[in-house]
């Protein structure tokens, strides 16, 4: 029998056969999955939607457990708001649509993000001004090093932009602390939160810090999100990636320079309760790399950075490209390797380092690969 590859396990359709796949459904086989890869002493990749991780295509040697546990559970507290307990392995957009059919309010600017919810607090997911930081009450982990489960509150995961505690846990892609089950504090009400996001807010009709129709949000925001590429659609290659690529890079006062364009766009920096922090501004990761001589589609026959002089076709062959909708994504046009998609990103962030000065840093977890 042939064996399963990261292939067919993540968005970007790339990566090589694994020694080992366990289909974990339950919490229970995913406790049991973990521990016996451990007990003989095994690497451990965690594979839920496979949108975060970019592999080789070299063979995988370790135990892949793919995150399949479902489940939803909402309780009342007693201040008022609402609980509600998301399985690891459920769908993150499937959570998203049902806490606001249920009509909660506090995650439906994170509709259409694809993944599980076990991965959320791991990356510290945002979109759209929001970020899982704002609404997590606690997230329920198993141990592998003390053999143990325990349940972290948002204030000792340590959560900053697209990072948290766990996520720097993290060895060669794999997790010291298994994530379990999510919680969530949310609002009973039709309202959203504030929305923070200019073009989301523009797109909605209202202004910023306003509020508007969770659900209303929530189509707008799936609707956005189609128009970059964002939603996984089979029959569009655009969506074939990782989502965006690179976090959008925070850089303290003392290190800004004047290699950074005075009209480049900036935002404040957020903790993890949305609170603007002092001493630091964010930059759009988008605009620096457009910037840098990339247009949407680099990468395809015809497609070419004038600024460096770098022919796009000559970079993966036209296997890979950003995305024709959203320079932040890296593409998959079809038989193309994970080496292919890592040579366009490298390409990118090379580029944009040598333009701005600014090294752009990946978000997804690279899986025998580097840039």
């Amino acid at each position: 029998m042939n064996a399963l590859r990261l292939s067919e396990l993540t968005t970007t359709a790339v990566g090589g056969p694994a020694a080992k796949v366990v289909r974990a459904e339950t919490e229970e086989e995913l406790l049991a999955a973990v521990t016996a890869a451990d007990d003989a002493g095994e690497h451990v990749l965690l594979v839920g939607g496979g949108s975060n991780i970019l592999a080789s295509d070299a063979p995988y040697e370790g135990t892949v457990v793919h995150v399949a546990s479902r489940g939803v559970v909402v309780a009342e507290a007693e201040d008022g708001a609402v609980l509600v307990e998301v399985a690891a392995g459920h769908p993150w957009d499937d959570a998203v649509r049902e806490t606001v059919a249920r009509g909660l309010a506090g995650l439906e600017t994170l509709a259409g993000i694809p993944g599980t919810a076990g991965a959320t607090p791991v990356q510290n997911v945002g979109a759209y001004g929001a970020e899982v930081s704002q609404t997590i009450e606690s997230v329920r982990t198993w141990d592998r090093t003390e053999r143990r489960e325990c349940t972290f509150t948002a204030g000792e995961l340590a959560f900053s932009y697209r990072d948290s505690a766990l996520k720097r846990s993290m060895t060669a892609g794999s997790p010291r602390h298994v994530v379990l089950a999510v919680t969530f504090r949310l609002l009973r009400q039709e309202e959203s939160l504030p929305v923070r996001y200019a073009q989301l807010a523009t797109a909605l009709g209202v202004e910023v810090g306003e509020t508007a129709p969770a659900a209303l949000v929530r189509e707008t925001v799936l609707r956005l999100r189609a128009s970059k590429g964002m939603v996984l659609d089979p029959a569009d290659r655009d969506t074939c990636s990782t989502g965006s690529f690179f976090t959008n890079p925070v850089v303290s006062h003392e290190e800004l320079t004047d290699r950074i364009p005075a009209d480049a766009p900036r935002y404040p920096v957020l903790d993890a309760r949305g609170h603007e922090l002092p001493g630091a501004v964010k930059f759009s990761a988008a605009w620096l790399i457009d910037h840098a001589g990339f247009g949407k589609g680099f990468g395809l026959p015809g497609t070419r950075n004038e600024l460096l002089d770098l022919d796009g076709e000559s970079v993966a062959g036209g296997r890979a490209s950003l995305s024709t909708k959203h320079t932040l994504a890296m593409t998959n046009r079809g038989g193309a390797s994970g080496e292919d998609v890592a040579a366009v990103a490298r390409t990118v962030q090379r580029g944009v380092a040598e333009v701005s000065g600014v090294v752009l840093v990946p978000e997804p977890v690279l899986v025998g690969l580097s840039l």
